[in-house]
C-alpha cells in the first residue's frame, strides 16, 4: 500500500489515505509518486496537494503524521516541536533535547523548566 499526505498552504499535513500500489503503477509496472498524486487528487479535489509518504520511513525522513510539516529543502517530514529547547536534527529531522537521554535501564520524562531528563519513579 502507498501512503500520500495532504498538505496546506504552509506544508502542514492534514490527512494521510493509503492507496493500493496497483493505483500507482505506470505503463512499465513501475510505481509513480506523481500517478498517486493525480489520483488523490481526483478523488479529493483538484485545489490540493499531496505528496507520498513512506509508512516504513524509506524516504522522506519520517513516515507522515497530522499536524507534521513537511520541509520541501530537506525533503522530510517532521514532528511539532516537543518543547521549545530541542532543535530539530537537520539530517534525521528529528527533535533532539539540549541535553542527551541517560543510557540507563530507567525511565526519564523530560523537564523543560530545568532542562534535564528526571527520573520516573513508580
Amino acid at each position: 500500500m502507498a501512503h500520500f499526505a495532504k498538505i496546506n498552504n504552509d506544508n502542514i499535513v492534514e490527512q494521510i489515505i493509503v492507496v493500493n500500489n496497483d493505483v500507482i503503477l505506470d505503463e512499465n509496472n513501475t510505481e509513480s509518486e506523481q500517478i498517486g498524486i493525480n489520483f488523490c487528487k481526483s478523488l479529493l479535489g483538484e485545489n490540493t496537494n499531496w505528496i507520498q509518504t513512506s509508512y516504513n520511513g524509506n524516504f522522506r525522513k519520517n513516515y507522515a503524521g497530522i499536524g507534521y510539516t513537511y520541509d520541501v529543502q530537506g525533503d522530510g517530514f517532521y514532528a511539532p516541536q516537543p518543547f521549545d529547547s530541542w532543535t530539530l536534527n537537520e539530517n534525521t529531522f528529528i527533535w533532539e533535547a539540549p541535553v542527551e537521554y541517560p543510557d540507563d535501564e530507567n525511565t526519564y520524562t523530560w523537564n523543560e523548566e530545568t532542562l534535564s531528563w528526571d527520573l520516573i519513579t513508580k
